[in-house]
């Protein structure tokens, strides 16, 4: 899978025009090789990663990691992210498939959190805000797990699975969620 870079995508997007359509998706599939579990086709897994305006009761804006360096292994070479929109379009006999995502960054030289083991993330931020960024699909790995960093305040009892993202400022990347992430993340079970 490979990561789009400055190369394959224009800085100034003013310079083009685009007259077709976009056609919006609410979830998208991943495809990945798990070596530790022979279920599907020679250790292929699959999972539904979901970006739609109403899932059981709110909001759902999943969580995945993004490739961003192939040559390094683990969360070193990955970046969590948060999908708010999934679309494809067309130009010329091109078809692309691709994801609105915002970033939550890690310091890669900071490494995981002594006392837990899991790196910590945060959303990121720019003069306030959160940016967002288009990327193409293919550099999308799987579904990421986030856990809030609770600090010292009691959790609000009326609290919304839903609202857990826009909620807190920092996260644990759970790499506990399934041995498919311990893998990935650890790069060994």
């Amino acid at each position: 899978m490979k990561c789009p870079t400055a190369e394959t995508a224009p800085v100034d997007l003013s310079l083009y025009e685009f007259l077709g359509h976009i056609h919006v998706y609410h979830s998208a599939t991943a495809t990945f090789y798990a070596p530790s579990d022979l279920c599907g086709s020679g250790g292929l897994f699959r999972e539904t990663i979901r970006s739609t305006p109403y899932f059981r009761g709110g909001l759902r804006r999943d969580t995945v990691f993004v490739e961003r360096d192939a040559t390094k292994a683990g969360m070193e070479g990955m970046d969590a992210a948060r999908v708010q929109l999934f679309f494809s379009f067309s130009t010329g006999r091109n078809t692309y498939s691709c994801a609105l995502i915002n970033w939550y960054l890690h310091d890669r030289d900071a490494g995981p959190d002594e006392d837990t083991g899991m790196w910590e993330v945060e959303l990121e931020r720019v003069g306030g805000r959160s940016p967002v960024e288009v990327i193409h699909l293919d550099s999308i790995v799987r579904g990421a797990h986030l856990i809030p960093i609770y600090g010292q305040f009691v959790v609000p009892p009326r609290s919304k699975y839903f609202d857990t993202l826009d909620s807190y400022q920092s996260f644990f990347v759970n790499h506990f969620v399934d041995h498919h992430s311990r893998e990935l993340i650890v790069g060994y079970l």
